[in-house]
């Protein structure tokens, strides 16, 4: 058997997202290689920092800058038919395959959040995705929630959907990063995301800033690269007079990242939505206690390792916060269970069942 994959999200300068879960997939895909279970590896461009082929685990690249998956892509599968299934890890597939296909589906938020996404990359995820849930063999959703929406929001049958969660792991050697962080001499909250709207990145701050009123000494620490509309967070800090309170990080480096998660009071994540919630795990891995919204995949993710919250009620954040100051033990609870709760998510446990799937609609 012959496996075609979309390489493209997993080739690139800084992943994130997406890109780490195609990598981690291309990684167990190479180990898995075999004279009985071969992978063809689809690019743009040449491969950057991806697993090394091997006689059976080979990249190729199709040249076309524009609508790569819907045209240049499609006349490459048809004009050479030496593959037997193919395999994208986000959204989008060929838009005419002469062998069955999988797809993943992260999130339907371009539904949810439309503002959050400029109207060019809107289009496309609605119709491109909508095309993709149709022609596929079979569908991988990365959480019942996603499963959930993809059923509700496309019809899309559930039979032919599987969940298969998103793994974690981080394997790095802690070092004391060469950067000096404003305020780690103070106790801070941390949040780690894209700055865009349906992150809530807003209602965070509103609460925040009443939270700092009870106790003045703490912090907030903002990692993460900016998204769509983020000005009006830089905005919303500049009014509410917190510019000596909270710190903009952009864009870290992992162990630059360890290092804010072990020494942050706590995680906070209170997005309206999210597919997943990867930076749950990554919180709890370096046991950091969490405290996330409770909304979407979330509370299906967390589990009872973290606090929840109304993401549409600041005070109800506030709470859970104060909760955490004044109970050092239920703190110390938090953090035991995080370390327990990554132990049921691994990029094995998620490139093995994805393989399954792959297999499985071939053979149909």
């Amino acid at each position: 058997m012959i496996i075609g994959v979309d390489g493209n999200e997993a080739n690139v300068d800084r992943r994130v997202g997406v890109s780490v879960y195609a990598l981690n997939l291309l990684k167990y895909f190479k180990k898995k290689a075999s004279r009985e279970i071969q992978f063809r590896v689809y690019l743009r461009y040449p491969p950057k920092d991806l697993p090394e082929e091997t006689p059976y685990f080979k990249y190729e690249v199709v040249p076309g800058r524009f609508l790569w998956s819907q045209i240049f892509l499609p006349l490459r599968l048809f004009k050479q038919k030496n593959i037997d299934v193919f395999f994208s890890p986000a959204h989008y597939l060929p838009r005419f395959s002469p062998v069955p296909t999988v797809v993943t589906i992260h999130d339907l938020s371009y539904l949810y959040f439309p503002g959050d996404f400029l109207k060019k990359d809107l289009f496309q995820l609605k119709n491109w995705t909508d095309y993709s849930l149709k022609k596929a063999k079979k569908i991988i959703a990365v959480s019942k929630t996603t499963k959930k929406d993809i059923v509700k929001s496309y019809g899309t049958d559930d039979g032919k959907i599987e969940v298969v969660y998103n793994g974690y792991e981080k394997n790095i050697k802690y070092q004391i990063p060469n950067i000096k962080y404003e305020h780690t001499e103070h106790p801070y909250i941390l949040y780690v995301g894209t700055l865009q709207p349906r992150k809530n990145i807003s209602g965070l701050i509103k609460a925040f800033d009443k939270f700092k009123k009870l106790h003045p000494e703490f912090k907030l620490k903002i990692a993460g690269k900016k998204g769509w509309l983020y000005d009006e967070i830089f905005d919303q800090v500049t009014e509410l007079g917190l510019e000596d309170d909270v710190y903009f990080a952009d864009f870290v480096t992992d162990n630059q990242l360890m290092f804010l998660y072990k020494n942050a009071f706590c995680f906070v994540m209170p997005s309206f939505y999210e597919g997943f919630g990867i930076p749950i795990l990554e919180a709890m891995s370096f046991e950091c206690p969490v405290i996330a919204s409770f909304s979407s995949s979330l509370p299906e993710i967390g589990a009872d390792a973290a606090l929840y919250f109304d993401p549409n009620n600041s005070y109800d954040l506030v709470e859970k916060i104060k909760l955490l100051k004044d109970d050092p033990a239920m703190r110390l609870d938090l953090i035991v269970k995080g370390k327990k709760r990554i132990k049921e998510f691994s990029w094995e446990k998620c490139a093995q069942q994805t393989l399954e799937v792959i297999k499985e609609a071939a053979s149909k």
